[in-house]
């Protein structure tokens, strides 16, 4: 499945490998595109949507699923 996340927070590099980790440690098969500008996080993986989210949001991302 594909997602999309608008993620609030993620301000430099370090953000961007915090969220990545995040997700993989969730699915390692997970294929994560992130672009920080826009705050937004594209994700496919088998996970449940709110799982990836939840884990998103246990590194201090305020996510939610994009439109």
């Amino acid at each position: 499945m594909q997602y999309r996340f608008d993620v609030q927070g993620m301000t430099c590099g370090h953000c961007e490998r915090a969220v990545r980790q995040a997700l993989v440690q969730v699915d390692p098969n997970a294929q994560v595109q992130i672009d920080r500008a826009q705050g937004r996080v594209d994700v496919t993986s088998d996970a449940p949507q709110d799982t990836l989210a939840r884990a998103i949001a246990e590194e201090g991302y305020q996510v939610a699923a994009a439109a």
